[in-house]
């Protein structure tokens, strides 16, 4: 469904972000993207998204592919609504909006706008809570309550594929929790394609089906889910366990051997 080939992206004509980065979301799955700050994991998704613009960035090499069509160039509203919605770090919403005037701004862009109410209710019948604040200003909302909205508005957009962007981000462990079974529960019953950006590469790769790991603007590894999380390196490196089974912080891991397993 979602393709990206060899990509590059650079910043302002002079910063090179990514470096020929190659993934596939196929549809009907969930594809985690990992790695640490400055990775180049939102960078990924902004190219994807098409916003790259806003921020002086553009992809100058390389394709992205939707379904067969290149997007790579296109506006964000096409990409919109093609079917292809992100929901950015921090949880951005419009403040002084309440929470159901948030969800109907998602289905702007629709022209179906007979069946935006049924869709608002299936929306209600994923988070539960939003149903109960619907008349209240969301500004004043918790993180978790944020949460649940960004991603419930990205649903009345009725996507195809979502973009997540750190979905747990400053989250409880009960919320996270509670958000991931949703994120599984949207997937399985929607049949939305879903590349979720995580640092958290525990309950990441508990969700998705396959993984990729980047590392300064590059893939350095990819399988399926459950083959990385048996892997020594990203045992050591993402969960935080050795191979003694002890805690290990990923900063006390020297750079250089880091490197030197990722390539061998």
């Amino acid at each position: 469904m979602l393709r990206l080939n060899n990509i590059e992206v650079i910043y302002s004509d002079v910063i090179l972000v990514l470096r020929g980065v190659s993934l596939e979301v196929p549809e009907g799955r969930i594809v985690s993207l990992l790695g640490a700050n400055g990775a180049g994991k939102t960078t990924t998704l902004k190219a994807i998204s098409g916003v790259l613009s806003t921020e002086l960035g553009k992809v100058t090499d390389g394709s992205i592919e939707f379904n067969g069509v290149r997007i790579e160039g296109k506006v964000p509203e096409e990409i919109v609504q093609m079917g292809i919605v992100q929901v950015m770090e921090g949880r951005r919403l419009f403040e002084h909006l309440t929470v159901e005037e948030n969800l109907r701004v998602g289905a702007y862009a629709r022209k179906d706008k007979e069946t935006i109410h049924r869709d608002m209710e299936s929306v209600y019948g994923y988070f539960p809570r939003l149903r109960d604040l619907r008349g209240q200003v969301s500004g004043y909302l918790s993180g978790g309550e944020r949460q649940m909205l960004v991603m419930g508005r990205a649903l009345m957009s009725r996507p195809k594929v979502m973009l997540l962007d750190e979905p747990s981000l400053g989250l409880s462990p009960l919320l996270v929790k509670e958000i991931f079974e949703i994120i599984k529960k949207i997937n399985r019953e929607e049949r939305t394609s879903i590349l979720l950006v995580e640092q958290n590469a525990k309950i990441a790769l508990s969700t998705s089906e396959y993984g990729y790991i980047m590392e300064n603007g590059r893939i350095v590894l990819d399988g399926p889910s459950q083959k990385l999380k048996e892997n020594e390196d990203i045992k050591e490196f993402y969960l935080g366990l050795s191979q003694m089974g002890k805690r290990k912080s990923y900063r006390e891991v020297k750079h250089y051997r880091r490197r030197k397993r990722w390539l061998s």
